[in-house]
């Protein structure tokens, strides 16, 4: 576990197990994290089997709080590919503490580069922000 110096956030290292693991291993649809403010960390809130769907990720987002997250969005192109995108999802709505609001913000980008493989970043301050559509929109 490390400690970044400009925000004095830690990541657990189970945050990027997990990742590699949904990485390499298709193990999971989606992992939910959760910045404990108490102890300055950030860490997995919920992970998502890998037959969940769309729906049950934004589900695990709760309306007033925010997370990161990071899907794996499956797809077909056009020319009949099966292909796969890793998004991070930085959730920050709008009924957020503004306190909150800025630890996640503060702490995003060292929290990303702690995961080797993500794709696609998205902000979303709604769900409408992160519908299926911009989601497919964005990975194409």
């Amino acid at each position: 576990m490390q400690a970044n110096s400009a925000s004095g956030m830690a990541v657990h290292d189970d945050c990027k197990l997990k990742f590699l693991e949904l990485k390499a291993k298709r193990n999971f649809r989606f992992i939910v994290f959760k910045i404990d403010e108490k102890i300055q960390q950030v860490a997995i809130e919920k992970l998502g089997d890998p037959n969940e769907t769309y729906d049950d990720f934004t589900a695990s987002l709760p309306a007033d709080e925010c997370r990161y997250a990071v899907y794996d969005f499956d797809f077909t192109t056009e020319e009949n590919c099966q292909k796969s995108k890793i998004f991070f999802v930085a959730w920050s709505p709008d009924t957020a503490r503004v306190r909150s609001k800025m630890l996640y913000a503060s702490s995003k980008d060292r929290f990303k580069r702690e995961l080797d493989g993500i794709q696609i970043e998205l902000q979303a301050t709604d769900p409408s922000e992160m519908s299926m559509d911009i989601i497919k929109a964005r990975a194409i």
